[in-house]
């Protein structure tokens, strides 16, 4: 896709590799939408809106994308970022704890994705990115609820993939290991929100009859 003057919703661009990829877009010109509940500090550009949204609210999701629409047209690009984790043992984990991650992680993805596939349907161009993890294909010990919502990501990406493909638009994830956005306080080895940015754009800018569905990205040296 030529992305220079297309529109893309990135959901929780206010931080970490959602406020990276907006970057990234703008130095390719593309205008952004950025859905989260608060602005990034420091941050501003002309091609860069913040749209106030509570992604576990479909109401709320439903008027962040009628303004969208108003202000910025048509929607070529999603990228599904915005999500959280948990760490704790099943038995410990609050039962409101583990209904916000299934409602960040997976329900918004369904409430904020239906919205912009009828338009790229019709225009027959469009890319949805949705960010899984490694632990969408690895369950982790005291992380059952996070990695349930992470496989759940996987199986969205396939067979939306599969709807959506005869209409020219792709749908892909990309799934990184640890990544420097603090959810982790490990000294390990980690991958940088700029260096995702960057793979998201190559994944955009490939030609229209090719097309990544599941990258899997890592750490060299762990």
């Amino acid at each position: 896709m030529d992305i220079q003057n297309k529109t893309a919703i990135v959901t929780g661009a206010s931080k970490g590799i959602g406020l990276s990829t907006a970057n990234a877009f703008i130095d390719e010109g593309v205008t952004v939408a950025c859905w989260s509940r608060t602005p990034p500090k420091e941050f501003s550009h002309s091609n860069f809106h913040h749209f106030e949204t509570d992604l576990t609210k479909e109401d709320s999701v439903e008027d962040s994308y009628q303004k969208t629409v108003d202000k910025l047209g048509d929607i070529s690009i999603l990228v599904n970022n915005a999500g959280v984790g948990y760490r704790g043992r099943m038995e410990d984990t609050p039962s409101r704890q583990w209904r916000y991650l299934f409602d960040l992680n997976v329900h918004g993805i369904f409430y904020v994705t239906k919205r912009v596939i009828t338009g790229m349907k019709e225009r027959n161009e469009g890319h949805i990115i949705n960010i899984g993890s490694g632990a969408g294909t690895n369950g982790i010990p005291q992380m059952s609820a996070y990695c349930g919502t992470k496989y759940a990501v996987n199986g969205i990406t396939e067979s939306l993939h599969n709807e959506l493909r005869d209409y020219g638009v792709k749908v892909s994830c990309i799934s990184p290991g640890s990544v420097d956005t603090g959810f982790s306080s490990s000294n390990k080895n980690k991958l940088q929100p700029g260096d995702l940015a960057s793979a998201i754009v190559h994944m955009l800018k490939c030609p229209k009859n090719f097309h990544y569905t599941d990258i899997q990205v890592r750490p060299l040296q762990p």
